[in-house]
């Protein structure tokens, strides 16, 4: 949060605490910024989140629309938009986390309102982890809690050394809680990983497990915990020694309060969200010993908003299709690669992710082929397959919004400057804009 009354103006200078960082899933809420004219300076912000704010004074910022490369005015564009989405027999609308639970609420909207298909970044990272949740259930809780309970981590297919890096700084490891005053010292940490990670070399035990091979080892933890005798051949298949599985079923039985943490290393490989289901029995079965939660690490800030807004909306977290006017649920067959792969798609609104960077070849050269309308902020391969582009607004810095953390808590954000242009305020804006015109040009 932004305390309004810390927030100066001092010849067109901008400083701010409390502002909450949007770009991964842990929305740290005590950056402090300076903003210049031509310059942001950062406090307490990662190298991830610095290189966030920076795009608020970046020169290869979108400032204006453009159709077909050309500039136009924003009436045009959005003109030229509705147009391509009206005239779309199967249209696919991608809703990218870095923007605001309000603004993926409108594209959602739109969406249903055209009978089209949606999808949100969830279905290339932790979709799987969302798919075990509902088959399953998760022993949740708050990063709060984790900070101040737990005294025990296992961080199992993720390297937040890397990918989060105030993670343990903040909410596992290094920070003094209230229950574990005396921070690291009072805490211990397990790793699961095929390769030796900086998050792993710091480690009190690292399971070095085989690759693809999560799903065994997670069942041969349970037969540990249990008390009963291992496979043979558990080593032979797992990788890992049966006295590491031991000490690590004795490390979750003798801990006060444990957390394992999910990444895309349990979810991305063989066995997809079977994996991440075992995962949450095994929590499941830990807390017949002690207290054990379990939570995703997610990688976007809001990428859990996704889930949430489309769950809340119709009753499924991603992967839906509008055409038949109810929703339907198919993760494999309505998700964002594969309807593209199998050129189901004939045009796409991508709002707020670079799908041309991160695609496989064959979704993007699909992409290429159909008209595209993207909300975008500064050029890159998504803006280079995009036929329209429209300038988007920076969440959390240029307009104010609603995140979920990745411990699914919203978080509001609110603004500290306003977008350099003036025919939008925000990505719900635009939006909404659009949707106006969408239904001037086919009403219902």
């Amino acid at each position: 949060m932004v305390k309004t009354d810390l927030v100066k103006r001092e010849q067109e200078v901008i400083r701010c605490t409390d502002v909450t960082c949007p770009v991964c899933g842990m929305s740290c809420d005590d950056v402090e910024v300076e903003l210049t004219p031509t310059s942001v300076t950062t406090k307490n912000a990662c190298l991830m989140g610095d290189a966030k704010f920076q795009e608020l004074r970046s020169p290869h910022r979108f400032v204006y629309p453009t159709v077909n490369g050309e500039r136009v005015t924003w009436e045009e564009a959005l003109n030229a938009a509705a147009d391509i989405l009206v005239k779309a027999k199967r249209p696919f609308f991608f809703i990218g986390s870095e923007t605001s639970n309000e603004a993926m609420a409108v594209g959602i909207e739109i969406a249903e309102y055209l009978g089209g298909l949606v999808d949100g970044n969830a279905t290339i990272c932790h979709g799987p982890t969302v798919m075990a949740f509902q088959d399953v259930g998760m022993a949740g809780c708050t990063l709060g809690e984790c900070r101040n309970r737990s005294d025990l981590a296992i961080y199992w297919g993720c390297n937040p050394a890397d990918s989060h890096p105030r993670h343990m700084s903040r909410h596992s490891m290094y920070m003094r809680g209230f229950f574990v005053e005396q921070g690291y010292q009072g805490r211990k940490m397990i790793v699961v990983d095929p390769r030796r990670s900086p998050t792993a070399a710091q480690a009190d035990l690292h399971v070095q497990v085989k690759p693809g091979r999560d799903f065994e080892l997670l069942n041969a933890v349970m037969v540990a915990l249990r008390g009963m005798e291992l496979h043979p051949d558990t080593e032979k298949v797992t990788g890992v020694s049966v006295d590491t599985i031991k000490k690590m079923a004795e490390m979750i039985k003798e801990c006060k309060f444990g957390v394992i943490w999910v990444g895309l290393g349990i979810a991305s490989t063989h066995g997809k969200h079977h994996n991440a289901s075992m995962a949450m029995r095994l929590t499941q079965l830990a807390n017949d010993y002690t207290k054990f939660v379990i939570l995703a690490n997610r990688g976007h800030c809001n990428v859990a908003g996704f889930n949430q807004v489309l769950s809340w909306t119709c009753g499924f977290p991603f992967a839906v299709d509008y055409s038949r006017g109810v929703p339907r649920y198919q993760p494999g067959e309505y998700s964002c690669v594969d309807a593209l792969r199998r050129g189901e798609v004939d045009a796409m609104l991508v709002m707020c992710a670079d799908l041309g960077a991160h695609l496989p070849k064959k979704a993007v050269e699909r992409m290429m082929d159909i008209p595209v309308i993207s909300i975008e902020i500064a050029p890159g391969p998504q803006a280079f397959v995009s036929d329209v582009i429209l300038p988007g607004v920076l969440d959390g810095m240029e307009c104010e919004g609603t995140f979920y953390r990745m411990d699914n808590v919203p978080i509001y954000a609110r603004s500290f400057c306003r977008p350099p242009f003036d025919f939008t305020t925000s990505n719900e804006h635009t939006l909404k804009q659009l949707l106006k015109i969408i239904k001037e040009k086919k009403p219902k």
